[in-house]
């Protein structure tokens, strides 16, 4: 429903670059202020009342605020799958959608929607939870890719007549092999040329930890760590809170050492946050499981947890040598494995082996 941290834009970027004619369609605007293409501006998606209600009655979004809790001896749904909680819930989002329709309609129009080739679901999501348009695209005989991005198939799981139809599902969240039986793992599309790389360092070195979630991220103690650090290292700690992106971009920029996160909640090891520090040549700190690290054996990252943060921290800042060789690392990195036509070649090459291209 929204370009989340980026990666919907990303994508339809590298498309173009490549040479494909592809659109971005969105709900609602990104609240941190990433790029759209056409945005349908939809009412009842993240106001205030809204998401109180929908905290209140979504099963889905009570998970995400208290985590997937299992009575002793259930099994994992894999994957789980999307109802409504209860009648009022299933009332609420018929109500929206009627509200929706004409909008959607209006606008699928403008873009000939049924004319296209490929129809890449970010989310795994219909404009309608009935997937109306997804059974009439298949009915048509249209190639139809999910693509989950996060906590969509941890706690909301799939939409049932989407995930039916479905030829092919990617995901760039490296848990979600665990969460659906047919799931292709990418690398997260990103573009590290619009970063510049870091020249030179702070006279007081400056460690940088941003949040949208603190509970996810380990912020509390990441932030009593940063202070301890201030006071016994005189680093300067810079913590940054909900901000818009422009403005996260420009205080991460001026840093020497990014902290991305050291719960690993939700199976999320590294993110955008991530890649745009080591896009910059900047050192960075997560939690990454023994398997994913296993994954990604050539990573970048100073692999931290909760216990072993401080001492990290401190071989990084009493080594400039250290901080240079993961900084320049990290950026070959990132070229490597996430630039994002790299992302959508692999992409094209699988549509290949199935002989979707003309």
């Amino acid at each position: 429903p929204f370009n989340t941290a980026g990666v919907p834009i990303a994508f339809v970027k590298a498309e173009r670059a490549l040479g494909i004619d592809s659109r971005l369609v969105t709900f609602g605007r990104n609240r941190y202020g990433f790029e759209e293409d056409l945005c349908l501006d939809l009412p009842w998606l993240d106001g205030r009342l809204f998401c109180a209600a929908r905290d209140r009655l979504s099963s889905a979004s009570q998970r995400a605020l208290t985590g997937v809790k299992r009575e002793p001896g259930e099994k994992a749904k894999c994957p789980l799958v999307w109802a409504p909680g209860n009648r009022l819930e299933a009332a609420l989002i018929t109500i929206r959608e009627r509200l929706w329709r004409r909008r959607i309609h209006a606008a699928l129009e403008s873009l000939d929607f049924f004319n296209h080739d490929l129809y890449q679901l970010d989310g795994g999501l219909d404009f309608f939870r009935t997937g109306e348009h997804v059974q009439a695209l298949h009915a048509r005989g249209k190639k139809i890719v999910c693509c989950y991005l996060g906590s969509d198939l941890r706690t909301r799981g799939v939409i049932p007549a989407v995930d039916a139809v479905s030829h092919l599902n990617f995901t760039v969240e490296f848990d979600h092999l665990r969460l659906h039986p047919r799931i292709t793992y990418l690398f997260f599309p990103f573009d590290p040329g619009r970063y510049r790389v870091r020249d030179g360092e702070n006279p007081r070195l400056r460690v940088f930890h941003s949040a949208t979630n603190r509970r996810y991220k380990g912020s509390d103690w990441i932030i009593a760590v940063g202070k301890r650090l201030e006071h016994e290292h005189g680093i300067e700690f810079v913590f940054v809170e909900r901000k818009p992106h422009a403005e996260v971009i420009a205080l991460k920029q001026t840093s020497d050492i990014v902290i991305d996160q050291i719960t690993n909640a939700g199976g999320v090891g590294y993110g955008m946050s991530s890649l745009e520090a080591l896009s910059m040549g900047i050192p960075v700190c997560t939690n990454l499981p023994p398997d994913h690290e296993a994954f990604i054996p050539d990573h970048p990252f100073v692999n931290v947890n909760a216990e072993t943060l401080y001492g990290r921290l401190v071989d990084l800042i009493r080594s400039p040598r250290l901080r240079h060789a993961h900084g320049q690392h990290g950026r070959q990195w990132v070229e490597q494995y996430h630039d994002a036509r790299n992302v959508v070649r692999r992409m094209q090459a699988m549509y290949q082996e199935r002989g979707w291209l003309r």
